[in-house]
């Protein structure tokens, strides 16, 4: 079949904040080919994403990402790799491409799987769907005492692994992020599995990283995710030397195989969270999967948005049993909620997993596609390139 069509809804919520929550808008992706349909989600900023589907070509090596799609033949897995990396070489100078193709290329896997009436995780050569233990992803309080309650709430709601993030780590004082981390493992309990996110804060600072391992390893957290820049790998490969009960996580910035490679080789990291609207798709987090377990390091997936993207997230590392923590947004918009009609739920033993439905398994709503929808229209010399097409 011939890759027919690509198309992009751009929806956002009606007011959109400096909160540090990536639910508040949304690229929705829909290909179109042989008679099926599939969808994706980006995650990046919408337009300038739109932008770099159809821009004018700049030079032979700055071409818009619709150049490798549209028109292609797709009847296979291997359509898809060809696509990808046509889209590196001749998109290499478009920043924005690997966001851009993320998306599509994970509609392309769900309309593959739709036409052969299988779920990705098969087509990606995995014999069984394994459950994932989901932590609820969340922002730590304001204060302490919302910080503990918060992580009560969790429990309650069945959570056995809860993951902290942002909010005012790194902002004060050691001992006063230090007072967060307590009340975290108050809030959770013993038994209960303490992840904690502080997105970047330190930049490449070693030393103020440094500051609160000790605080971080009496409340028994897990992971220190995100420490650093995405690309500050000498920091996270110093840090990871002196951390040997918290072990680093990262790998949501990784916009390309290579960047999570070097993360895993230079940067030290035990956990590298890989990010399927944001690396390429699914294919290129595969890879990171099949890297990751043959040196020890732990693959889990990075998801805060809808669940369409939550099952894209899964399929990479689905075979995988012994990876068994997977992202789960607790607390999301309303717009990710609405995006689908159907959700990935928690089975008796409290454990997700990629479901076994053909292509993603999820039902894209066209209400919600209708309710967030934002209008966009890109002209350049009087020539329309793109419009929101219609649902």
């Amino acid at each position: 079949m011939k890759i027919e069509a690509v198309d992009f809804f751009y929806l956002s919520m009606p007011q959109v904040t400096t909160e540090a929550d990536g639910s508040q808008d949304a690229l929705v992706v829909r290909v179109a080919g042989g008679g099926h349909v599939g969808w994706g989600e980006c995650e990046a900023a919408p337009l300038p994403s739109i932008a770099a589907f159809v821009c004018p070509m700049s030079h032979g090596v700055c071409r818009p990402v619709q150049d490798s799609v549209l028109g292609q033949t797709l009847d296979g897995p291997a359509d898809i790799a060809r696509m990808a990396a046509l889209v590196e070489y001749d998109s290499m100078d478009l920043l924005q491409a690997a966001h851009t193709f993320s998306g599509v290329e994970m509609a392309m896997w769900d309309l593959l799987g739709r036409a052969r009436g299988e779920p990705v995780w098969k087509l990606l050569g995995y014999k069984a769907s394994h459950g994932k233990v989901p932590y609820a992803s969340q922002l730590f309080g304001d204060t302490p005492q919302e910080t503990l309650e918060l992580g009560r709430k969790a429990r309650a709601r069945g959570f056995r692994a809860v993951k902290y993030g942002w909010g005012p780590i790194g902002r004060g004082t050691p001992a006063e992020d230090g007072d967060h981390f307590a009340a975290a493992r108050e809030g959770i309990g013993p038994d209960g599995i303490l992840l904690v996110d502080v997105g970047q804060i330190f930049g490449e600072d070693v030393d103020r990283a440094l500051a609160r391992l000790p605080a971080l390893e009496k409340a028994g957290a897990t992971w220190l995710e995100e420490p650093f820049h995405a690309s500050a790998l000498e920091a996270y490969g110093q840090l990871a030397a002196k951390s040997a009960k918290v072990k680093l996580a990262g790998g949501e910035g990784a916009h390309n195989v290579f960047m999570a490679r070097h993360l895993i080789d230079y940067g030290k990291v035990g956990y590298v969270q890989i990010d399927c609207g944001r690396i390429g798709g699914i294919g290129p987090a595969k890879a990171i999967a099949d890297y990751a377990s043959a040196r020890g390091v732990t693959y889990v997936n990075h998801t805060f948005t809808s669940h369409l993207a939550l099952s894209a997230s899964l399929q990479p590392y689905a075979g995988l049993a012994q990876d068994t923590i997977c992202e789960f947004p607790v607390a999301p918009k309303s717009l990710a909620v609405d995006l689908t009609s159907n959700h990935l739920k928690p089975d008796a033993n409290g454990e997700v997993r990629a479901p076994d439905a053909p292509g993603l398994g999820m039902t894209v709503s066209e209400a919600a596609l209708r309710q967030y929808r934002v209008d966009v229209e890109i002209k350049v010399g009087g020539k329309t390139l793109y419009a929101t097409p219609a649902v």
